[in-house]
């Protein structure tokens, strides 16, 4: 095996549009997005005998608590359902080069979030090679994903009974718009109610230039939209949504209350699935949900400050999917300091 640096966007992304499971967070334009960030980007490429057989981007986090390597949602594999021993390979490998790399960033861990099957064999692979669970994550570790290629007909008759007639409901309302945008303009209203959001479900949200450079980052080459969902008049919810390599993305979302019986939450995110359609995605992909292994009765999943919107995302249809949990391999002493500090944080959030 041997790795190298990949610079060149088409080869990143030709490889990328062979690989099954994956998502936007390996992306050319979400590297180019962190650079605004001020984050150092690097792209390797692992090759077997010439051939590209898997690609990691990572991101250097420099953070208060100590800094260290970020790979989100990667390695992506041409072949997932290679065997344990080359998928350990393929790992061991990029270690290697991103050892080498946190180096010279004075990096306390690695943190690898893999969008690998959570099975037996997958988290093996982790384990030999000497890495630990995180204490938290970033990133989607549960996410619910809707198959699109059957007609619109097809989609609602799948979608639970409630959320068909809401959905129904809010279109035959002709007070409610639903507003699909690529002006980057239009982050700002989305901004606004995403704020106002947060002080509601209390929630760490990314400020605005954040979210006009993840905009300006893909808008030039159509893969984002912001949709917003009006009431007479009134914006009362939003999304922001990626549309990348036949997938699309429900990245961000904002809501306000102060209408509770107009159901436009549920006409925006159909119309953003319309949409994903109308662009020639097969899937849609609704993000990161709560742990729903013990059912939607269980005691804990109740409390779960994501179970709303968990519920609200399952009723459109689909199913969950499981990757392995967030990894660290840890290079410093000082990482226990980040480990103490992120345990105390999800307790707080209760996640």
């Amino acid at each position: 095996m041997e790795v190298k640096e990949i610079k060149d966007k088409k080869t990143w992304e030709e490889f990328i549009s062979n690989v099954e499971e994956k998502t936007f967070l390996q992306s050319w334009n979400w590297g180019e997005f962190n650079k605004t960030l001020k984050s150092k980007v690097f792209r390797l490429g692992v090759f077997n005998g010439g051939e590209l057989i898997a690609v990691a981007q990572s991101f250097e986090i420099v953070a208060k608590r100590g800094t260290f390597l970020f790979l989100p949602h990667g390695p992506l594999v041409k072949q997932l359902k290679i065997d344990e021993e080359t998928h350990k390979i393929i790992l061991e490998a990029l270690l290697v080069k991103l050892k080498v790399q946190a180096n010279k960033s004075k990096a306390n861990f690695i943190r690898i979030a893999p969008v690998w099957k959570r099975n037996i064999k997958n988290l093996s692979v982790f384990k030999r090679l000497g890495f630990k669970v995180a204490p938290t994550h970033i990133h989607p570790e549960l996410t619910w994903e809707l198959n699109i290629l059957p007609s619109e007909e097809d989609l609602l008759a799948q979608m639970r009974k409630t959320t068909r007639y809401l959905v129904r409901r809010a279109k035959k309302n002709e007070d409610v718009k639903i507003v699909k945008s690529q002006n980057i303009e239009d982050i700002k209203e989305f901004s606004s109610l995403y704020q106002k959001t947060k002080e509601r479900q209390h929630f760490v949200p990314f400020s605005l230039e954040y979210l006009t450079n993840e905009f300006s980052s893909f808008s030039s080459e159509n893969q984002i939209s912001v949709l917003l969902g009006k009431y007479k008049g009134e914006i009362v919810a939003s999304g922001v949504f990626v549309y990348w390599q036949g997938i699309g993305f429900y990245h961000h979302g904002a809501s306000s209350l102060k209408y509770p019986k107009i159901p436009v939450s549920y006409l925006l995110l159909w119309e953003a699935i319309r949409l994903a359609k109308e662009k020639g995605c097969k899937r849609f992909n609704f993000w990161g949900i709560a742990p729903i292994s013990n059912g939607l009765n269980y005691p804990a999943f109740k409390k779960h400050p994501w179970a709303g919107l968990t519920l609200f995302k399952m009723g459109f249809g689909g199913e969950s999917k499981e990757y392995v949990k967030t990894q660290d391999f840890i290079l410093s002493k000082k990482y226990w300091i980040s480990f103490i500090i992120e345990k105390l944080r999800k307790i707080k959030r209760r996640l």
